[in-house]
């Protein structure tokens, strides 16, 4: 897998762990495990330099 490949996957990751993560109980188990991919993919993103102005609409 290319690089660009990898960050295409990464940024479709994020996008749609957002939206499980809205259509979840913020005191879950689940929600809290999310939460914790969320900020790996955030860093991960932020490293190669993607800007997640537009991705990042939980902002947690």
């Amino acid at each position: 897998m290319t690089e660009k490949e990898q960050m295409q996957k990464n940024i479709e990751e994020f996008s749609r762990l957002q939206d499980y993560m809205i259509d979840s109980d913020k005191e879950s188990i689940t929600y809290k495990k999310m939460k914790k991919r969320y900020i790996e993919l955030k860093v991960i993103l932020t490293i190669f330099g993607v800007n997640l102005t537009e991705l990042d609409y939980i902002k947690a």
